[in-house]
């Protein structure tokens, strides 16, 4: 995480490569932020990245779709509504399509990011980290960290109702396994290619 972070402090073309609002690395391959803008391209480019999780309704812009096509990235969308009044539930089955193109390590590197990088985001984190054995109370005060002073108690509610066997019934067909990986630490090692592959929206230019 310190690496990536120094290289924002590096000079490209005059310019100072700069990270899209609340970033932070999840782990090793996995990125969360705020919706990415122009100006935070230059160091989007340092992560390599394969795919990006975008979970609002709205259409991606031209802008960011043009940056995609570019770089070869793939754009999974999750269309889920952000509104606070009415507040918006969070839809399970979506989170769960979305946890599912997540821990396929087919497409990491990959960047997960809503609006600010906080509710939905931070949802969709607090859901991976259940599926890693993380005990709740570090689940939720991740969530709370990133959510700052505007988080919603509705999320926790979600998180900690979230049925993690859900998503390994839904896995049956990937065959993943558990690989010491640091100090400490476990990741998602794919096995078998024998899987479908995920809905996608291509980027256009």
């Amino acid at each position: 995480m310190c690496l990536i972070m120094e290289a924002a402090e590096d000079h490209v073309d005059g310019g100072v490569l700069a990270a899209p609002s609340n970033f932070s690395m999840v782990e090793d391959g996995i990125y969360r932020s705020g919706f990415p803008k122009p100006e935070n391209f230059g160091f989007l480019t340092t992560l390599n990245l394969r795919s990006i999780i975008y979970l609002c309704p709205e259409p991606y812009t031209e802008e960011n779709l043009k940056f995609l096509e570019a770089n070869n990235i793939k754009l999974f969308q999750f269309g889920i509504e952000g509104k606070t009044d009415p507040p918006a539930l969070m839809p399970k089955d979506t989170v769960l399509d979305a946890l599912k193109v997540l821990v396929d390590v087919r497409n990491h590197p990959i960047l997960i990011h809503c609006k600010a990088g906080k509710h939905r985001t931070g949802c969709l984190v607090g859901c991976l980290r259940k599926v890693q054995s993380w005990c709740l109370s570090s689940v939720l005060e991740e969530y709370q960290k990133n959510a700052g002073l505007k988080w919603r108690q509705r999320d926790l509610n979600f998180i900690e109702a979230f049925d993690t066997l859900s998503l390994r019934q839904c896995l049956l067909s990937i065959m993943y396994r558990y690989h010491g990986y640091g100090f400490k630490r476990k990741r998602l090692l794919h096995e078998e290619e024998n899987v479908q592959t995920p809905k996608l929206q291509a980027a256009k230019v």
